[in-house]
């Protein structure tokens, strides 16, 4: 299992910070991008008061954070951790610009989650859901030791049709 991203996959300039309310245009911007959008479960025309409303009353379980090169934020990822019994577990969730994919941005961000939950949140189980055709995701997730437990059939409505989705989890041994 990989814990960090070859360096030579990074891009130059990137950075990986946590989320700020001066990001609510460009965090707008970049889930109404239709190659992001399509990997999530948000309905398209985002405004900026939702996108707002949904940074300023984040989960305080919650972990954002956004990727950066040369101030163009260029991808978002969010952890949240569950409650009670199931405390030991987060959930994550991300996308990647549309323009910048496939250049290490989404294996920098996993690589920061996976390690603010190893490391300093004491997390055990990560878990996703990932549409079965997006190769992509998939491939990135498995490299970082997440693994397929089913299939959830007509998982969400995309682009007029019902589509399936992984369960994936990578639990820390």
């Amino acid at each position: 299992m990989q814990k960090n991203p070859n360096p030579r996959e990074i891009p130059a300039g990137l950075s990986i910070r946590a989320i700020r309310p001066s990001d609510t245009e460009a965090l707008t911007a970049l889930v109404n991008l239709p190659g992001f959008r399509a990997g999530t479960l948000r309905p398209p025309y985002q405004s900026i008061e939702e996108t707002r409303r949904h940074v300023e009353n984040s989960n305080p379980d919650a972990m954002r954070l956004v990727a950066t090169i040369d101030e163009q934020i260029v991808g978002d990822i969010g952890m949240t951790r569950y409650h009670g019994r199931r405390n030991h577990v987060a959930c994550i969730g991300m996308g990647v610009h549309d323009d910048f994919t496939g250049r290490g941005i989404g294996s920098a961000m996993l690589a920061a989650v996976i390690d603010a939950a190893d490391n300093w949140l004491n997390i055990m189980r990560l878990e996703l859901t990932v549409y079965t055709d997006n190769d992509a995701a998939i491939a990135l997730y498995r490299k970082f030791g997440f693994e397929e437990e089913g299939i959830l059939r007509a998982f969400a409505f995309r682009a007029g049709s019902y589509v399936d989705a992984y369960a994936m989890a990578r639990i820390k041994r």
